[in-house]
């Protein structure tokens, strides 16, 4: 007897199926909470998380070519005919705050907002999206303009929570590269963009793009590079697009399947 007290009217008072259950409710529990998280991960902004290539547009319309650009968690396609010099292009990114705008442009002249030529679309007071173009001449304001390009089918659209613009601009003859801009801002007052912010997103958030070498590989590519970061003077009323509170385009998102599918499978492994 390797017991010095009687413990059998111990061991036969516990209620050894209760214990049993709570133990398997204990074990389960982790993966159930394993296999929630990963559906809200699921949920959380589809549309965000897309890559270029995997958007689609309401007129179905194909572009050549697409980029995820490196900042702002904007996209850009395009399709460049250099028979008549003419760049159709598809921009889109989520604006600073739903009411805010978005603009994407080309810089004949230089790397940064100031000289762009650029189209800006936003929420008009009426609900509606409009999109104009704007020749940016310096910070201190946003005035609707003339720019320096022929620019047709000219339109906005907004849909889960993204802005888009489309248009196509004539380019000079024998255009192999642009140096384009983009932004994002958070507000319009009176039919004016707001200012945007000057975070390191948003002063990245040009590059140049190759229209040759894309035309000639015919597929999707990325041909963006961050040129230097401009100096704004004067006020910080930014021109052809606004802040973004985003992270730089390529920062991490959560899109990949097969790291929800083994999270699922380990949920059922476990419970």
């Amino acid at each position: 007897n390797f017991f010095p007290i009687n413990v059998a009217p111990l061991l036969s008072s516990l209620n050894f199926s209760s214990l049993t259950i709570n133990i398997m409710a204990l074990l389960r529990f982790p993966a159930v909470l394993l296999l929630g998280l990963s559906l809200l991960f699921m949920l959380i902004s589809p549309s965000h998380s897309l890559t270029c290539s995997s958007q689609n547009f309401t007129n179905n319309k194909p572009y050549a070519n697409c980029t995820d650009l490196p900042s702002l968690t904007s996209y850009l396609h395009w399709t460049y005919d250099s028979t008549k010099s003419s760049l159709s292009i598809a921009f889109i990114a989520p604006p600073a705050k739903s009411d805010g705008w978005i603009a994407w442009g080309i810089n004949p002249n230089g790397t940064g907002m100031v000289g762009a030529q650029s189209l800006i679309a936003f929420k008009a007071s009426n609900g509606s999206m409009t999109v104009n173009t704007y020749n940016i001449s310096s910070y201190s304001s946003i005035v609707q303009s003339k720019i320096l390009y022929e620019v047709a089918d000219m339109k906005a659209e907004h849909s889960g929570g993204l802005m888009k613009i489309f248009a196509t601009l004539t380019l000079p003859k024998s255009t192999t590269t642009v140096n384009q801009v983009w932004q994002v801002g958070s507000s319009v007052s009176d039919g004016h963009p707001d200012k945007h912010d000057f975070k390191p997103a948003n002063l990245n958030a040009k590059g140049t793009l190759d229209l040759v070498a894309a035309q000639s590989n015919g597929t999707t590519t990325s041909t963006n590079t961050t040129a230097p970061t401009p100096t704004p003077t004067g006020s910080t009323n930014s021109t052809a697009g606004g802040p973004s509170s985003n992270a730089s385009g390529g920062e991490s998102r959560i899109s990949n399947v097969g790291f929800y599918a083994f999270l699922l499978v380990l949920g059922t492994f476990c419970s």
